[in-house]
């Protein structure tokens, strides 16, 4: 598989090459070229919306129902909309942070998934969810009832998709999941991704015109390779190998927002490896999310970049909760952090497989956060402040408010954390669950995930073959498999 490939190869040319190195430290597409003032936009906005909320619980003077507003400004913008199943598409409006200008599939046809099934990756039928996911076009795809959707290899999205579980009960288990490589423009919001195992040496279509051998997958809920404005909001996500959700290779202008995370070891990796420059470009958001039950490490584990992990709930962590590498910048902002009970187990941070004269400049902050049962954030970077002066001059709420920003977080509706959400209207007939038990991250049986035989295949690279990945890479980076 080309992509895979090329991570060899551009670390063997890295490694041995100072001229592509140099190349290799390029401005990602997408970038923000100020991230403190996407922070302060974000500080601005949930303000506004926790005032706003207060305020017409005193007044009553607003057409809308106060009782809708909860002061997360991605739900008020479209939940307190009481017409909101015919305006699905004003969703793509309400994302905030780095990955805001991530449009889904807004402006395109509705698409119904009336198939459940996974049975040909290569030649998907009407109907189903890989169908859709591969079309070149722009498409918002709904589903007219409960699914459990099995996937047999990993589904790989096309740039411009909307997947909007709203109104239904949305499950998607089983070989790879959801992956998003080389493309941009995608929202996932609203479905439950779990027990999701390692696929693939097998051929997977990924447009209309093109279908490729795949090798072996590492096993995540949602895998972001190469990709840029992405918006992962409402989800569930659980029990899968790898990691939950992981963004290597120069992804950019994403944010995660609202899920529920449980259930697992890795949960979340950012960056491919500290000598990856391109992702010193990454710029990840992190919000109103619930890191819940049975979680070890990585909330997330950040290699490069910035991240700005502001108004989560850190439900216990069994290692640490926020880690990192290759000086990672990581701003943290009114958040919960909940130690476990274990005495060693008590800091939040991590500085992985590195020595505190490296760490020590590297820009960790902790503003406004609430530390309970002994948590402590190590905080590094003296002399840095004015790299922050504008994201103070809005001081973000303080964390005593995060029951009331992530009280539905994870996903919602039917089988969800909060059942008020109507269904998709459709004359579909369908085979609904009815009035049987729904589905729970534990649906599919076991909890042993079976394991498909490791490849044993062996390549030669060339130097002609690096030089045409990194051309694929970044010369025609839209392009992809």
């Amino acid at each position: 598989m080309i992509p895979r490939t090329c991570i060899v190869l551009l670390s063997l040319l890295t490694s041995f090459s100072p001229l592509a190195t140099a190349f290799l430290n390029l401005t990602l597409p997408g970038q923000h070229p100020n991230p403190d003032e996407v922070v302060l936009q974000v500080n601005r906005k949930v303000n506004a919306s926790l005032e706003r909320r207060q305020m017409l619980q005193t007044t009553q003077k607003d057409n809308l129902d106060s009782t809708c507003l909860t002061g997360n400004p991605i739900d008020d913008c479209w939940k307190c909309d009481p017409d909101w199943p015919n305006n699905r598409q004003s969703l793509a409006d309400c994302a905030i942070g780095f990955g805001q200008y991530a449009h889904g599939g807004k402006g395109g046809e509705y698409y119904i998934v009336t198939d459940d099934s996974d049975d040909d990756a290569v030649t998907p039928k009407p109907g189903t969810l890989r169908y859709a996911v591969i079309q070149t076009e722009p498409l918002w795809i709904v589903f007219p009832r409960n699914m459990l959707i099995k996937l047999s290899q990993e589904l790989i999205f096309n740039s411009y998709k909307t997947l909007d579980g709203r109104g239904a009960n949305v499950h998607i288990v089983g070989g790879g999941c959801i992956t998003l490589q080389y493309i941009s423009n995608v929202i996932i919001h609203n479905v439950h991704i779990h027990h999701c195992y390692q696929s693939g040496q097998a051929n997977v279509r990924s447009s209309p015109t093109h279908y490729g051998f795949r090798t072996e997958s590492d096993g995540d809920g949602i895998s972001i390779f190469g990709s840029k404005d992405i918006w992962i909001d409402h989800c569930s996500l659980s029990h899968c190998k790898d990691g939950l959700i992981d963004a290597v290779m120069g992804s950019t202008g994403i944010t995660i927002s609202n899920n529920y995370f449980s259930h697992h070891n890795e949960v979340m990796l950012l960056g491919h490896s500290d000598d990856y420059l391109p992702d010193s470009g990454m710029q990840v958001t992190i919000s109103f999310n619930h890191f819940g039950e049975k979680l070890v490490q990585r909330m997330p584990r950040c290699r490069r970049g910035y991240i700005h992990v502001v108004n989560n709930d850190f439900t216990q962590w069994e290692m640490y909760a926020i880690g990192g590498s290759g000086d990672p910048t990581i701003n943290s902002q009114g958040n919960r952090y909940t130690a476990p009970s274990n005495p060693n187990a008590k800091e939040v941070t991590k500085r992985v497989e590195t020595a505190e004269g490296k760490w020590r400049n590297w820009n960790w902050r902790s503003e406004g956060d609430i530390m309970v049962n002994g948590a402590f954030f190590v905080a590094s970077g003296e002399g840095v402040e004015l790299n922050y002066e504008k994201a103070y001059s809005v001081e973000p709420k303080s964390a005593a408010l995060i029951d009331q920003l992530i009280m539905h977080a994870g996903a919602l509706g039917v089988g969800g954390r909060d059942n008020n959400l109507g269904k998709w209207s459709s004359n579909g007939d369908g085979n609904g669950l009815g009035s049987g038990p729904d589905y729970t991250d534990d649906m599919s049986g076991s909890s042993r995930i079976p394991q498909p035989p490791l490849s044993s295949t062996s390549t030669i690279f060339s130097f002609f073959i690096s030089l045409s990945c990194l051309l694929f890479l970044y010369i025609i980076p839209d392009m992809h498999l």
